[in-house]
């Protein structure tokens, strides 16, 4: 299988790095071809900004959403220099708002993020291996999935999708399964208490089921900063056999 490890801790003596050391193993001894994406390595930039615009439109939206978006004033205002407001103006050429917004989508978006796209696009599963920080994943992953998983790349909308019905997401992700490993600094009893159905709507399924991922698996390490030396060699065994089982 072909796996892509998005990988998202800053400080690689970490145990986070070793359990993502014995997770590549594993995978490594089972015969699948593994790719990492170390995000603070590559310094992955997680701000979602105006660049990432053309990613986040289409011709779906219907009429009238289009209509709120006043799309050419809100590329003015962030033009910012009358200079660049004159390069807006002349790049617009008297479009009207759908004709912007077909211009602007086949602009395209970011380089950086054309790249991971390409890399999620050609596996076959994803496993995201990071600290688990304020009931969900670190900054800079939750930003590479923000600016990844964009509209016509992870999903798509109907009519009423645009107009804020849920049930109108169309998922596009083709991957038979998602692995979710996150190193945790409160116990086991903490999370069954009601964090981990929490992290389990908010990430499992929203961002990751709802756009097509066909399953997703989770492991937490519990209590990292209290355990001790076998505590941790159980950790990094179970990280293997979870590579090895892949």
């Amino acid at each position: 299988m072909r796996v892509l490890t998005i990988y998202a801790h800053h400080n690689p003596r970490a145990l986070c790095h070793a359990i993502l050391e014995r997770f590549c193993a594993g995978l490594a001894d089972a015969g699948h071809t593994n790719e990492i994406v170390d995000l603070h390595a590559i310094g992955f930039n997680p701000v979602l900004g105006d660049r990432d615009g053309p990613n986040w439109i289409d011709g779906s939206v219907p009429d009238d959403v289009l209509e709120h978006m006043n799309v050419e004033a809100s590329l003015d205002a962030a033009a910012g220099s009358p200079v660049r407001r004159w390069l807006l103006k002349r790049w617009v050429g008297g479009r009207d708002a759908r004709g912007i917004v077909q211009k602007l989508h086949a602009k395209g978006g970011p380089k950086d993020v054309a790249e991971q796209q390409a890399k999620v696009a050609s596996a076959q599963a994803l496993v995201f291996i990071a600290p688990m920080y304020f009931v969900g994943f670190p900054a800079i992953l939750k930003g590479w999935i923000e600016r990844v998983f964009t509209l016509d790349f992870a999903f798509g909308l109907t009519a009423d999708g645009w107009r804020g019905d849920l049930a109108g997401r169309i998922p596009l992700l083709k991957h038979d399964k998602a692995l979710v490993m996150q190193t945790t600094i409160f116990d086991q009893r903490s999370y069954e208490a009601g964090l981990k159905d929490a992290i389990t709507v908010l990430v499992d399924e929203f961002a990751l089921r709802f756009p097509g991922i066909a399953r997703v698996d989770r492991e937490y390490f519990y209590a990292v900063y209290g355990a001790d030396a076998a505590q941790r060699a159980a950790y990094l065994e179970r990280a293997y056999t979870l590579g090895r089982e892949f």
